[in-house]
């Protein structure tokens, strides 16, 4: 086959590969593979270029004993770093033996594999401590508060409301399962935002009073209809003014908006622009990329004192997605937020 032989055979490779000829060199590289490991690699010794150990020691066993090996490689790019699976096959050419490398990108699979051990960590320890909590107060109204009866209705409170808060993260997972499920599919029915929005205000006016904060609604237009489902855009709505009356409590308002848009770029058409504006104490900007992440908190003491599983905007930017809209966060230390929801109009 000749080294031109390999050279076309890599080149015609969807993947980085080379080969490494029984003297340890580099006899052929495709573009890929220059691009990966440098255009200088023809010619120059594997063992100077991979450097590696553990494909190093796969690359020797292969040219030994002409076994077919999966090795990893770890290459590291201005502090990136891309996992490789790389395949080790030999091939016989006139006598000598040629092991041909190739490189697969299995980054990906390894950040959604982490991403899954992490969930799995993050739910374990949402429910431990309230389990941890009823295991502790049960066995103490057992025990030495057998008899106290003021210690007894105490207990019973906190149990209850830990109780209420693992029931509020069951219910928020089970949502966020179901919006993940759902957001490649495109809701049809029609959808007037303006009367989700207004009925969504009616249904949370008792939280708000309750806080001693007043909604004000600013609707420039009325009448906009999407395609949409009306009760994801309702929880979208709930959990994003409740939000802001909760944690923007302080302002004493928050006000919600709606108005149309006459061409968005994402949408190449009209849009409906929904926003949810507090005056409180406002989120330092080094927080905002990470805040629609699952169980991200701000606060972490004064989500979980307030009730939040930290799970509702990231069930709010699915929901989003689902729609082709987009979600906007903006904020100003000391001055509020804003969330914004910007959705397609219905041609």
């Amino acid at each position: 086959m000749g080294n031109a032989g390999f050279q076309s055979l890599l080149n015609a490779l969807p993947l980085p590969g080379l080969a490494i000829d029984l003297d340890d060199r580099i006899i052929a590289a495709n573009a890929d593979a220059r691009a990966l490991l440098g255009d200088q690699i023809i010619e120059r010794s594997y063992i100077a270029m991979l450097r590696q150990p553990d494909i190093l020691h796969s690359i020797e066993a292969t040219q030994a004993d002409g076994e077919n090996r999966t090795t990893r490689y770890v290459h590291t790019d201005i502090g990136q770093e891309t996992l490789f699976s790389v395949s080790c096959r030999a091939v016989v050419d006139a006598g000598d033996t040629v092991v041909i490398l190739c490189f697969e990108d299995i980054t990906h699979v390894t950040q959604t594999s982490q991403m899954r051990r992490d969930f799995v960590a993050n739910v374990s320890h949402e429910l431990r401590t309230p389990l941890t909590a009823l295991m502790g107060f049960i066995e103490t109204l057992r025990g030495p508060a057998k008899n106290d009866a003021p210690a007894h209705d105490r207990f019973l409170g906190i149990m209850q409301s830990e109780a209420e808060r693992m029931n509020r993260l069951v219910g928020d997972l089970l949502s966020l399962s179901q919006v993940e499920s759902d957001e490649r599919v495109r809701p049809t029915d029609n959808v007037c935002v303006d009367a989700v929005l207004l009925s969504t205000i009616h249904s949370i006016k008792p939280v708000a009073d309750a806080a001693g904060v007043n909604i004000e609604t600013d609707f420039s237009d009325s009448e906009l209809i999407i395609a949409g489902d009306a009760d994801q855009l309702r929880q979208v709505f709930t959990n994003l003014i409740g939000n802001a009356i909760k944690y923007g409590s302080s302002g004493g308002r928050v006000t919600v908006s709606l108005k149309r848009l006459k061409r968005e770029a994402f949408a190449r058409g009209p849009c409906a622009l929904i926003q949810i504006t507090d005056y409180g104490d406002g989120i330092d900007e080094v927080h905002l990329p990470r805040l629609t992440e699952r169980f991200y908190r701000v606060d972490d003491h004064r989500s979980r004192a307030l009730g939040g599983t930290g799970l509702g905007l990231a069930i709010t930017k699915h929901i989003v997605n689902r729609h082709r809209g987009r979600l906007k966060i903006s904020s100003v230390k000391g001055a509020g937020s804003t969330f914004a929801v910007v959705l397609p109009i219905s041609a």
